[in-house]
């Protein structure tokens, strides 16, 4: 969002200029797809729904085998590929959404939901999520945001929030993970939809990684208050979340200054202690040490001993 060029100013502001598509602009920058999927016959439903709260009479969509381009192909082994399961959902806004499912654990109670950032694709974060999902032992769900990937649509604030909604039940419907073994991860961007699901679905919990106030507070650093146009109001919402948040963010972070970690801790009142990684920016902050033990120690130790300390209904 930071970093543009005067042609490409004017191409945002100009053509044409409403405010929805100046948002789009500004926030999503979809690149080439790295992938292509290609739906081959769906498996028996006793093979689909291993697990046994899934409804084995639901219909669900097939399974598609991922194709990924020469320039990200060379980061993965059989090994890797074998874990990934692709599918497609439909959102309410009439978008067909391109799922990932990775069992990186398939032991583990808790899956996350993973909404990513906004230059980049399921076939180039793939890599990462398994990295990641074999460190902290934990399977993850992913999704291209309409108009990425292998998604149709045009990316919008209002495409992004009916994008993760559709994961979302996705995972509850296909995999049978239910709403407390589900913690929501909203890298930059993907903070947006995530805390949006947050304020209407229950869920185990929210982390929060290099995470914006709002699309306003981006523009223009200086401003202390939300105004009736402010997109992707995060620092408004998060009050709403009733689960527990951890937020992390760089404190030399260049695309979302390290002072959109420190407003959004102000304002959730569900904040654990946040993980600020000195040094660290806006890509990088998942190769510190304390990044990992963050995650696991939140994971493992804090929520257990939170829901435990809840009071029964």
């Amino acid at each position: 969002m930071l970093g543009l060029s005067w042609r490409r100013l004017f191409s945002i502001f100009c053509c044409p200029p409403s405010l929805s598509s100046i948002t789009a602009k500004l926030s999503f920058q979809p690149p080439e797809p790295s992938y292509t999927l290609q739906e081959i016959e769906a498996p028996p439903a006793q093979d689909v729904a291993q697990d046994e709260r899934v409804d084995p009479t639901v219909s669900l969509p097939p399974i598609c085998s991922l194709h990924l381009s020469e320039s990200v192909n060379c980061l993965y082994s059989q090994w890797d590929l074998d874990m990934v399961e692709m599918f497609r959902c439909i959102t309410k806004r009439g978008n067909s959404l391109a799922c990932m499912y990775i069992r990186c654990a398939p032991g583990s109670r808790y899956t996350l939901l993973y909404s990513h950032g906004s230059n980049t694709d399921l076939g180039q974060v793939c890599s990462h999520y398994i990295a990641l999902g074999c460190r902290i032992g934990c399977n993850i769900f992913s999704y291209d945001y309409s108009g990425f990937g292998m998604s149709s649509g045009r990316p919008s604030e209002k495409n992004i929030y009916a994008d993760i909604e559709a994961a979302w039940h996705a995972l509850r419907t296909r995999y049978g993970v239910p709403p407390e073994n589900i913690i929501l991860y909203g890298y930059s961007i993907g903070s947006a939809p995530s805390i949006d699901l947050a304020t209407r679905y229950n869920c185990a919990a929210i982390i929060l990684h290099s995470a914006l106030m709002s699309a306003m507070r981006i523009a223009f650093p200086h401003i202390r208050r939300t105004f009736c146009y402010n997109p992707f109001p995060n620092i408004k919402k998060i009050s709403k979340v009733t689960c527990p948040v951890l937020i992390i963010h760089g404190t030399e972070d260049e695309n979302i200054d390290f002072s959109h970690g420190l407003g959004l801790y102000e304002y959730c009142p569900q904040a654990v202690e946040p993980l600020w990684v000195i040094g660290g920016n806006h890509y990088n902050l998942h190769h510190y040490a304390q990044y990992e033990e963050r995650l696991q120690h939140f994971i493992y130790q804090e929520l257990p001993f939170i829901y435990q300390e809840l009071p029964n209904p």
